[in-house]
């Protein structure tokens, strides 16, 4: 039998109340032993049962494992211990509260015994001089400093928001200075609201005539802009500080630590002028190697290793980001937690939430701190602060400072939101401190959405209503059900001017259904009729013991129907923030009923996703033995990837030199040679043969205008086809990759060429582009091309083009009604269209044929990928529907055994997906996690007896 918990005891603070309602939640959930829930959430009894003990406030991390264990809410939970965290930071005595709250630092690590470790990162916070041992990368800057302040008796150190300052001036000057001989006494203050006073305190400190000087360090300096509101108060305290330095015999130095954004301010005084004149360092971003000493140096002094994959990724993420720094120590104390044995590990920090993880929890503890009316005014703001991509992904806003009130409210937004580095304020500009918060802070996306699903819904109405037109309004291309009323809220809420085709398509609409009514209406009255003869019949048949059966069999049926799609739904949703929860929701669904949706639902919970760049995936390639890919992406860079069927893929290099947006990526047939084109115009030719060390080999422009869309090797890898922004493809020698040949230009597209493809037999060439033509070129005598067909391919543009792997069926991509159609090209020279295909919602980007020929894949900007079975071209079948990505997916792939489907979305994410279901979902509870206990089952399924469908 379990050991009863021990009683809580002490006053009625918020810690014992948060324990108490840990230990309710366990208790609904059946009073598990602290055994089994242990193993559920991956720490240990001693660290759960504490949690629960009312002593300390537990860490986040904790917190969050015992609920999950529990079956409770996490959202809500996380909200809870943001609240509690900062009613403790509250307490009277500051010491208290931080030990109630527990130091990030001293917490239990997964599997390990309990008792506090002390961690070789210091989290979000700033260094401390305790910290001394674990502060490295910033030696010279500490050098630079100390030989100023040889030359001059005050010295200003100046940064950006994040860059470091305190951190620097606390664990790197401090102890320096202490460890000087003769050793120097060194006063440490903040100015504070009374910084005259604070100041008069510390040169009480002053040494006596004849001994070594005193060092005074104010970190923190804007505060006496900030804080302090008296001006003739911060005008007397910079006016004795910087005389208190100069005075002959004073016996005295300063150091200033100030943020960036405040230099204008510190101009306004005179006594400063000449220190930020002659005596300023600047706190700029760490270099490369500054980074990797600052990653690895703390672990190796902890006996611990850092893998070098995970100290390529975070030097590659920070280097040259101002603020990133507590973001990056922050990451690196999640993923120590994490830690493998003795080694910090690139699986560790993905499975911490890498940067993202961090700037969740501090932009939720922002929220929960604020007063309604400063969290309406926060909305504004970082709304404000977020540019809206279209077509690509949303991006940081740079806005001046004066943009935003001048009222309290307003200030301590800023403030709040800077020091938890959410924001960073320099040279009277605000921005977010990193992009990622974008995407890692589901309160901003909720924000986001709301206008984004407007603008969105906006553009399909217009769309759909040019469609409209285009076919003589025809009332089978109206809008029904939940789009119409989607537009007719548009119209309602006054926030969009529509255009008249637009007004006219939604008032045809709502005519339509109001017509569909009525005869909905007049067939419901011929029912009631036959009802009243059904019902002597059903009487009848009731009477019969098989035909009652029967229905009770069929109400069961259909409720399990009904059940199943709402768990399907509520599957895709969990998708991205508790998989293995999502993995057995979809399988439930599936034993359920065993429908389509039920089964795309599934299969797109067993998706394997990797955040595969920081901006979007543009393109995805697999080399031709299937054991690499290749990504492409919106942030100027393209990635190698090691892969092994639908396992989590393992980046093994970032190819960079490209300047703008990475958009094609392509191997050669060998799979020796991988070639990337970019927006700048450039195309990259590099030798993969060692995916670890891949080395250029080329580089060569192929069109500046526009930019480049897309890349092809010919079949016998002799060949090179790029297509761009200039309407025209060009043909190059590539036989010696160092030295390619421009053979011949092939014109005639009106718009820019977005996809270009080589037939099998390497004698065709098409493209498409967006001019929505379809053009097929002979190339037999590659000099001189001959044109053999051009066709209106799509109305909307057309921006993909595939050939089957037998050459005789072609699918191209782009907007429309049917936004995929194949075409028959036995004959290249006379081309006819076999059958459009029908089912994404938005455009489609990319398409591809299966190595077979037997299967083609899609991907939208609706965010979901399709299969088709194109065994039959002319009769093709729809096979699933792939979602999980949270935006545009880009670009789509299937692997060189056709086992695999891989997908890059606007997103950031690679997802890979099993292409035989039956075999995805034999081995669905491998990817299961913890069993779903009986809340997290009786929350959404409460008519349904528990059934784990994985033990």
């Amino acid at each position: 039998m379990a050991r009863k918990e021990r009683p809580l005891e002490g006053d009625d603070g918020p810690l014992l109340r948060f324990a108490a309602a840990l230990r309710r939640l366990r208790h609904e959930a059946g009073s598990p032993p602290y055994r089994d829930l242990a193993h559920r959430a991956h720490y240990s009894v001693a660290t759960l049962s504490g949690a629960a003990s009312g002593r300390r406030l537990p860490s986040l991390d904790v917190t969050l494992s015992y609920v999950r264990a529990c079956g409770g809410d996490p959202q809500e939970w996380e909200r809870r211990w943001h609240a509690v965290a900062l009613e403790l930071r509250a307490l009277p005595s500051a010491g208290a509260s931080r030990a109630q709250a527990g130091d990030p630092r001293e917490e239990p690590c997964p599997k390990s015994p309990a008792g506090p470790l002390r961690g070789p990162y210091v989290g979000l916070a700033a260094f401390r001089t305790e910290d001394a041992d674990l502060f490295f990368g910033r030696e010279r800057l500490v050098e630079d400093i100390l030989t100023t302040l040889s030359r001059n008796r005050a010295v200003a150190l100046v940064g950006a928001s994040g860059a470091g300052k305190s951190s620097l001036l606390r664990a790197g000057l401090l102890p320096r200075l202490n460890r000087d001989e003769p050793r120097r006494p060194v006063r440490l203050l903040t100015p504070g609201p009374r910084p005259g006073e604070r100041l008069k305190n510390a040169l009480a400190a002053r040494p006596e005539s004849g001994s070594a000087e005193l060092v005074l360090v104010v970190d923190q300096f804007e505060e006496v802009f900030t804080v302090c509101t008296d001006s003739d108060e911060r005008a007397r305290f910079i006016a004795a500080l910087v005389e208190e330095a100069e005075r002959p015999g004073s016996g005295c130095r300063v150091v200033l630590g100030v943020r960036a954004d405040f230099y204008a301010h510190c101009t306004r005084h005179v006594p400063l002028v000449a220190i930020l004149r002659d005596a300023q360092v600047v706190v700029g971003p760490m270099s490369a190697a500054e980074l990797r000493r600052a990653v690895v140096e703390p672990a190796r002094r902890s006996g611990l290793t850092v893998e070098g994959a995970l100290q390529a990724t975070l030097v590659a993420h920070a280097h040259g980001q101002v603020g990133i720094l507590p973001l990056l120590s922050h990451a690196l104390l999640e993923t120590w937690r994490r830690r493998r044995g003795a080694a910090l590990t690139l699986d560790g920090f993905h499975a911490a939430g890498g940067f993202e993880g961090a700037l969740a929890q501090s932009a939720e503890r922002l929220h929960s701190s604020l007063t309604d009316h400063q969290q309406r005014l926060a909305q504004q703001m970082f709304v404000h602060l977020v540019a809206l991509g279209e077509g690509t992904e949303d991006t940081k806003r740079p806005v001046s400072r004066t943009e935003f009130g001048q009222d309290a409210d307003t200030a301590t937004v800023l403030a709040k939101a800077t020091a938890l580095r959410l924001l960073t304020l320099d040279d009277g500009r605000v921005e977010l401190t990193h992009e990622a918060l974008i995407r890692a802070w589901p309160r901003l996306r909720g924000w986001l959405t709301d206008d984004r699903e407007r603008l969105r819904t906006h553009r399909q109405l217009s769309d759909a209503a040019r469609a409209w037109e285009s076919l003589g309004r025809d009332p089978g291309a109206l809008y029904r059900g939940a789009r119409l009323a989607s537009a007719r809220d548009l119209v309602t809420s006054r926030r969009v001017v529509l255009a008249p085709v637009e007004s006219a398509f939604v008032d045809a609409g709502t005519a339509a259904e109001a017509a569909a009514r009525n005869s909905a209406r007049r067939r419901a009255r011929r029912l009631r009729h036959l009802v009243a003869l059904l019902a002597v019949l059903v009487v009848v048949a009731a009477i019969a013991t098989v035909d009652a059966r029967r229905a009770e069999d069929e109400v069961t049926r259909q409720r399990n129907d009904a059940v199943a799609q709402n768990l399907a739904d509520t599957a895709t949703e969990l998708v991205n923030t508790d998989p293995g929860l999502a993995v057995q929701m979809g399988l439930t669904a599936y034993r359920l009923a065993r429908t389509a949706k039920t089964r795309d639902a599934l299969l797109s919970t067993l998706m394997t996703s990797v955040r595969a760049h920081g901006k979007e995936v543009l393109a995805v390639a697999y080399r031709p033995d299937g054991r690499q890919m290749a990504t492409a992406s919106g942030d100027h860079t393209a990635r190698l990837w090691r892969v092994h069927g639908t396992g989590r893929p393992v980046a093994t290099a970032t190819l960079r030199g490209h300047g703008d947006d990475v958009r094609a990526v392509v191997y050669r047939p060998d799979g020796r040679m991988l070639a990337s084109g970019s927006a700048d115009g450039s195309v990259r030719v590099w030798d993969t043969a060692i995916p670890s060390r891949p080395s250029l080999l080329v580089s060569f422009t192929a069109g500046r205008e526009g930019g480049l869309r897309s890349l092809a090797y010919s079949p016998d890898g002799r060949g090179l086809a790029t297509a761009g922004g200039d309407g025209s493809v060009r043909l190059w020698d590539v036989a010696r990759p160092s030295a390619p040949v421009l053979l011949t230009r092939v014109t005639g597209h009106r718009d820019t060429v977005r996809s270009v493809a080589f037939s099998p037999n390497g004698r065709t060439l098409a493209s498409v582009g967006e001019d929505g033509a379809l053009r097929l070129t002979d190339i037999t005598h590659p000099r001189r091309p001959e044109p053999l067909a051009t066709l209106d391919a799509h109305d909307t543009g057309a921006f993909s083009v595939t050939f089957s792997p037998d050459g005789r069926t072609l699918a191209t991509a782009g907007g429309g009604r049917t936004p995929v159609r194949l075409w028959n090209v036995t004959d290249p020279g006379h081309p006819t269209l076999l059958v459009g295909l029908s089912g994404h919602t938005d455009v489609v980007g990319s398409v591809v044929f299966s190595p077979d020929g037997r299967t083609l894949a899609s991907a939208s900007d609706d965010r979901t990928v399709r299969v088709w079975g194109v065994g039959r071209p002319a009769h093709p079948t729809a096979l699933t529907t792939l979602t999980g990505h949270i935006t545009a997916v880009g670009s789509v792939a299937f692997s060189p055994d056709g086992t695999v489907l891989a997908s890059g979305g606007f997103d950031g994410t690679l997802r890979l997906a099993g292409t035989n279901p039956a075999r995805v979902i034999d081995d669905a509870c491998a990817h299961a996690g913890p069993r779903v206990t009986r809340a997290q089952w009786s929350a959404r399924l409460p008519y349904v007896a528990y059934a784990p469908p994985c033990g």
